[in-house]
């Protein structure tokens, strides 16, 4: 298990620019974001299959070509890496769209060539979509959703990550799931 001291460190330095900082820091989390991509594509839906390695790639090249990044802790980084790869599935299925509507995107990455979608890739564009509107009328209520099942992060790791109490993430939590449960229905 790796020495958080050692993990608040490099998030400190890559808040600093650091630029060795990513490569230190990812083997130090690598297992947990494997973890966390696994959780995630287990229970995304059987329209997308691919390699949690793939994704935790796609992850790194992601943060590492962002640079400088405001880290609080290593929950909050999980909660960042979690975002991540809810764009990169948003992305790659509207990739997907666009090529099943003739509009052959040949803009191949290292995810592309990994990855196997399936049909219903819709589904992940119609929740990115409706969690946009969500950001629009609560926004902590989105991140909520966001960690909850794209970071598949536990009621006590998201209010960490987002600084609230559990009491919070668990009334946000309902009150997201109704929402999208009631505008996804009605689509």
């Amino acid at each position: 298990m790796p020495d958080s001291r050692q993990i608040t460190h490099l998030l400190n330095d890559i808040r600093e620019g650091t630029e060795e900082a990513y490569e230190k820091l990812f083997p130090l989390v690598y297992q947990e974001l494997k973890q966390l991509a696994y959780s995630n594509l287990q229970d995304e839906r059987d329209d997308i299959t691919y390699t949690k390695t793939a994704l935790v790639h796609e992850v790194y090249l992601k943060l590492v070509q962002q640079g400088r990044l405001e880290v609080a802790n290593k929950n909050h980084f999980l909660a960042i890496a979690a975002r991540c790869m809810r764009q990169i599935l948003v992305d790659h299925a509207r990739k997907k769209q666009a090529e099943k509507r003739g509009n052959n995107i040949r803009d191949i990455t290292f995810i592309d060539e990994l990855l196997k979608v399936q049909q219903e890739s819709d589904h992940i564009v119609e929740l990115d979509k409706k969690l946009k509107e969500l950001e629009k009328i609560d926004e902590r209520m989105a991140r909520v959703v966001t960690l909850r099942f794209f970071g598949q992060m536990t009621v006590y790791s998201t209010a960490k990550a987002l600084e609230v109490s559990e009491r919070t993430v668990k009334r946000d939590w309902a009150k997201a799931r109704g929402w999208l449960y009631k505008e996804l229905k009605s689509e």
